[in-house]
């Protein structure tokens, strides 16, 4: 970048919101973005930095001056910069930790051993907290004092002054509505505190923020001391990741980790392959099920015109019962236990949605065969029967394996959302064809077979 564009780039970047300056940056390389960042007002500098939406932030940071980086990163919150430091390579990582600030390097050491998408992982430790001897004007000064180093102030957590526990928790509303000489603990919520432990699935964690209405939730250890708190901006920032991620599952791919025009062509081939040979290989069995049945299909080959039409709806079917349990378990609406009442309400809706099919497949036969559109033949309303029951069979049976998938992927300890919708219509379209046939073996026989 040359000088001229560099300056005018630097001073429209400082007249932008943080939001907008993280769009802008998007669109630069590494080192450029590294350059113009460096000579933003610090206070700018490190709101960007903070945006989970910066693209490369660590490969921006390894282009900075060491000690401008370590400026900046003094500064980030300690759950953003746990985010860029478990992205850095090992040599990076060591050779700016090194700089940090005493505290800042403990906090951010500390929360680097919690497993990913764990409470821990996701907590901040820059929270207000105060004694429970203290007073209602001790404690609006203390918040005037450090609102400026801390994520959030609109929850103060008030800790047993003797051994340091967390007692319970003083929203900044009701705060202000004390008398400053009176006890903290007079204006402290009067409901059960909820916490979590942090090693507490961050599902968990967002059932309970949204169960309790909360905007953050406080991380204790088995002593009931605080480590950190999980704010619902973070929440929402790892909920859309997993989102993405679940997406591109569903889409039978691995999880990008760039955005889409910044993954390199081998890196997508990579990506990308590996679930299509998977899913080709299954869709092998396809052929081999319709090797099994050549000779029916040589003496009935008005079969094959409804192959394409079975196959679908059986995988159609079971994509639906698969993405409606995939969401429902995220959620929490059910649980592992619930697989039989799952099963029991998939099996009769499978056999109300296979009959409906099943109705218009006929009625779609009937109209060909009357209409002159087509002839199927002397026997066509025996292979109006087999279409109509197939269709039955296999949706009931898409519906049920579609359903029951998730809870044994979850089960076996595998992300629910690996049963992509490919993966189900390849399992489905096999024995789609087994049933198909079978049935059209049992209707058929002594006519068309």
């Amino acid at each position: 970048m040359n000088t001229d564009r560099f300056n005018m780039e630097a001073a429209a970047l400082a007249g932008y919101t943080s939001a907008d300056a993280v769009e802008h940056l998007n669109t630069f390389e590494p080192a450029d973005a590294a350059s113009l960042l460096a000579v933003l007002p610090q206070e700018q500098a490190i709101e960007i930095l903070e945006q989970p939406e910066l693209q490369n932030a660590p490969e921006i940071i390894n282009e900075m001056r060491p000690n401008v980086a370590v400026r900046l990163l003094n500064e980030v919150a300690n759950d953003r910069l746990t985010d860029i430091f478990q992205e850095l390579d090992e040599t990076s990582r060591a050779r700016l930790i090194s700089g940090l600030d005493h505290k800042v390097r403990i906090a951010i050491q500390k929360l680097m051993r919690y497993p990913e998408r764990t409470a821990g992982s996701l907590m901040t430790t820059e929270f207000v907290s105060v004694p429970g001897d203290w007073t209602v004007g001790q404690t609006l000064d203390l918040v005037k004092r450090v609102q400026g180093t801390r994520e959030t102030v609109y929850a103060i957590y008030v800790l047993d002054p003797d051994n340091g526990t967390l007692q319970t928790v003083v929203t900044l509303r009701r705060l202000i509505t004390g008398e400053p000489d009176d006890p903290v603990l007079s204006v402290a919520q009067t409901d059960t505190l909820v916490t979590v432990s942090p090693l507490e699935d961050q599902a968990d964690v967002a059932h309970e923020i949204r169960r309790h209405n909360m905007l953050a939730l406080p991380v204790v250890d088995e002593s009931r001391h605080i480590l950190g708190i999980v704010t619902v901006d973070d929440m929402i920032d790892a909920m859309i990741e997993d989102s993405t991620d679940d997406a591109l599952k569903f889409g039978g791919m691995e999880t990008l980790d760039k955005p889409y025009m910044k993954i390199g062509f081998f890196s997508m081939i990579r990506k990308r392959a590996g679930w299509l040979a998977a899913l080709f290989l299954g869709e092998m069995l396809t052929a081999s099920a319709m090797q099994h049945y050549e000779i029916a299909l040589e003496k009935a080959i008005v079969l094959t015109l409804f192959i394409p039409l079975i196959m679908s709806s059986g995988g159609n079917s079971g994509s639906q019962a698969t993405s409606l349990l995939i969401r429902s378990l995220a959620l929490q609406e059910i649980r592992l236990r619930d697989w039989w009442r799952v099963a029991l309400r998939e099996i009769p809706t499978g056999i109300t949605l296979g009959a409906i099919l099943g109705a218009i497949g006929v009625i779609r036969i009937i109209i060909w065969q009357k209409a002159g559109f087509y002839d199927y033949g002397e026997h066509w309303v025996l292979i109006a029967i087999t279409v109509g029951f197939a269709l039955v069979g296999i949706v009931t049976f898409g519906s049920f394996t579609g359903s029951m998938l998730p809870f044994i992927l979850q089960r076996i300890g595998f992300d629910p959302a690996s049963a992509s919708a490919p993966f189900v219509a390849t399992l489905v379209d096999v024995t789609g064809l087994i049933i198909y046939f079978s049935v059209a073996v049992a209707v058929l026989s002594g006519t068309l077979l």
